[in-house]
């Protein structure tokens, strides 16, 4: 597996807002961390691999180093201008392919995968039980699944700016209240708000005179996924629920213990990460 480079990772982080090609790369390098947890798993990147929600492509490419064929599939041709590109530049094309198409409506047979990844994808989708469904039904047997999020409570999971003044809003006045604040700060006091413009998408939006709107379709939380996981048909392998920084600089026993309980966990945890197969 790759090594993790946290330079790599912060350089393209901080241009990865400048096109789909450098998102693309951004994904790239990030990835190694997904091959790191699939590797404490004891989850092997091989044979036929799907990425169902692929984005610019920049998680296939790296899918490529390792598996046979790889397919990424997005809804909206992100890929096109970056990881069709990239693919060519790295001699990848014969072994890495991109389609567009819905993730709740798969354009494959079942069993026809070895791996399928679905990456920060299932807060995006419609119906996250029929995703979820679809998933299985094109892993072959003995297959996995790797599936990541973040509960819409966390910062990382509600998809929301962030203000100067550190005021979880989302927390305070609901979602509703807190993405129609941030589309009126970004179009007119835009000042206020933590990231830089060519980082903010409400930013962008409102200069280019877009009414931006909400993308969160999935409400996840970690009761109502690990629900849908088992009425999907599929069970946890491996589950890994990572707190933010701010909770691993409390006292072990106090962070954890805030980290599991029900009552706030949902807003404390950045980062959800399974291992998923088939119960049959």
């Amino acid at each position: 597996m790759r090594d993790i480079s946290e330079d790599l990772i912060q350089s393209h982080a901080d241009r990865r807002f400048r096109s789909e090609y450098d998102y693309a790369l951004f994904e790239y390098y990030r990835s190694a961390k997904v091959l790191a947890f699939l590797e404490r798993a004891g989850v092997r990147v091989h044979g036929r691999v799907l990425d169902a929600g692929c984005g610019g492509g920049g998680m296939p490419l790296s899918l490529a180093d390792h598996a046979d064929e790889v397919i990424g599939i997005d809804p909206i041709n992100r890929f096109g201008d970056a990881g069709v590109k990239l693919a060519l530049e790295r001699g990848l094309s014969s072994t890495l392919h991109f389609l567009q198409a819905d993730g709740m409506r798969l354009p494959f047979a079942a069993g026809a995968f070895d791996l399928v990844l679905s990456h920060a994808v299932i807060e995006h989708v419609e119906d996250a039980p029929l995703y979820l469904r679809e998933c299985r039904r094109v892993m072959a047997p003995g297959a996995r699944l790797f599936l990541s999020t973040a509960p819409y409570l966390s910062f990382a999971g509600a998809h929301l700016p962030r203000l100067k003044i550190q005021i979880p809003l989302h927390l305070i006045a609901g979602r509703w209240i807190a993405f129609r604040t941030f589309r009126l700060l970004a179009r007119y006091a835009p000042w206020t708000l933590k990231e830089p413009a060519h980082e903010n998408s409400f930013i962008r939006d409102a200069r280019n005179g877009i009414w931006k709107h909400d993308d969160l379709l999935e409400f996840v939380t970690v009761s109502r996924l690990r629900q849908q996981i088992a009425d999907s048909g599929l069970r946890i392998v491996r589950e890994e629920l990572h707190l933010t920084s701010t909770v691993r600089r409390l006292p072990a026993w106090l962070g954890g213990w805030l980290g599991k309980s029900a009552l706030t966990r949902d807003a404390l945890i950045s980062n959800m990460e399974y291992v998923l197969e088939s119960v049959n």
